[in-house]
């Protein structure tokens, strides 16, 4: 199955590794530096409207954050 995390794009459930609100984890440090590691090499996928979220992916070996304009529990019903 996919979820749908705006923008007309889709993700894997499968790929999922998780669901993150930026609200909340951007004001640790590490998450900091991970999206901007991320976005250094070309792994973020940036949305049209302000980002509330990301979903971060691994399939075939690659990694992806994808930004997304959807709230986290709003993606989190979705799968369910």
């Amino acid at each position: 199955m996919y979820l749908s995390i705006g923008n007309d794009m889709a993700v894997r459930e499968s790929s999922i590794i998780g669901i993150f609100d930026l609200d909340n984890t951007t004001t640790s440090k590490r998450t900091r530096e991970f999206l901007e590691k991320n976005e250094k090499e070309g792994q973020v996928v940036p949305c049209d409207d302000l980002p509330k979220s990301f979903v971060l992916t691994a399939e075939y070996g690659l990694d992806r954050v994808y930004l997304t304009p959807f709230m986290s529990a709003t993606l989190e019903k979705r799968l369910k």
